[in-house]
């Protein structure tokens, strides 16, 4: 990769936004309809979860498939350009959301990931946002 396809990859890589995404805001539209009192990014919690509920001790992280490495179509799919670099990112990605959610549990809250790819199908993601927050 030359000197400027680097500069242009680095600038791209800054615009990827961390919170408020396309995905987490339609979350939480979702949530707003039936379970309003939500914390955001609540930076005293492992992980910093996307969505809180305190009184509840309930987490929701809303994962992009590639950048955490679902299983689905979009998140197996392994970019052409610095392959090494890109797995061991993604590898070290889900070891960390491993260990946050295990951090959670033993401080009594309850995680939830909901994948980007979810997102195809309202109806079911608000059903299981519902029982997880019941």
């Amino acid at each position: 990769m030359s000197g400027e396809d680097t500069i242009k990859r680095s600038a791209t890589m800054r615009a990827v936004k961390s919170r408020d995404t396309t995905p987490e805001l339609i979350v939480r539209a979702l949530l707003r309809r039936f379970a309003p009192s939500y914390r955001l990014h609540r930076k005293d919690l492992p992980g910093n979860p996307d969505i809180a509920y305190i009184g509840k001790r309930r987490a929701i992280f809303v994962h992009g498939c590639f950048w955490h490495g679902h299983d689905c179509p979009r998140g197996a799919r392994a970019p052409k350009a610095n392959a090494e670099y890109w797995r061991a990112k993604i590898a070290r990605n889900r070891a960390r959301d491993k260990a946050n959610a295990e951090k959670l549990s033993e401080l009594g809250w309850s995680a939830l990931t909901v994948w980007e790819c979810e997102l195809k199908d309202l109806g079911e993601l608000e059903r299981r946002l519902r029982a997880f927050l019941a």
